[in-house]
């Protein structure tokens, strides 16, 4: 019965955020997802190449967002997409004949070598799994996919997360670095 009692939850929820962390969280996103846009359509998009993923949207969320969590400093962004990269890759490389075996074996060891190196940061899972699921564009990038569009993205989201997130009097980050 202790099993069942677990899931009943005893919490409070989490309490609400000032209009003014609202806004710095919204400039932030914008300031990081736009400058990454910008970089794929004006620059990479023109030569066939992408910089856009949809995992840096969640990373946005916690760089922006979740600024004091040790999962949105730089360590565990910047680690935890290149590492989940070149996990995702390989899983797709080694057992790419059986996709539902590589999407499995990707997240479940890159979230392994996340926790192994420090590194956690959940987007990294969804990078993993881009790696493998991500179609034909992103399989022809074979480990060039760790550099760019994963490596490059998540370095911009960092150094727009250093620079908006300290413009606030009230907010700071990193919190550290390794």
């Amino acid at each position: 019965m202790k099993y069942w009692e677990k899931m009943r939850g005893k919490g409070q929820s989490p309490p609400g955020v000032s209009l003014s962390e609202v806004f710095w969280s919204w400039l932030g996103a914008f300031s990081g997802i736009a400058l990454v846009a910008l970089l794929h359509y004006k620059l990479l998009d023109q030569l066939g190449m992408q910089l856009l993923m949809a995992s840096l949207g969640a990373s946005a969320v916690l760089l922006y967002g979740a600024i004091r969590s040790p999962l949105a400093q730089p360590r565990n962004v910047l680690g935890g997409h290149v590492l989940s990269a070149i996990v995702g890759v390989s899983a797709y490389q080694l057992l790419g004949a059986y996709p539902w075996l590589a999407a499995a074996m990707a997240v479940s060891l890159a979230i392994a070598l996340m926790h192994l190196t420090r590194t956690l940061h959940p987007p990294g899972g969804a990078t993993a799994l881009i790696a493998v699921i991500g179609g034909e564009s992103v399989h022809n990038l074979g480990y060039w996919f760790v550099l760019m569009p994963v490596g490059l993205g998540a370095l911009v989201m960092v150094i727009v997360a250093v620079l908006v997130n300290n413009l606030a009097e009230n907010r700071k980050y990193p919190e550290f670095w390794l």
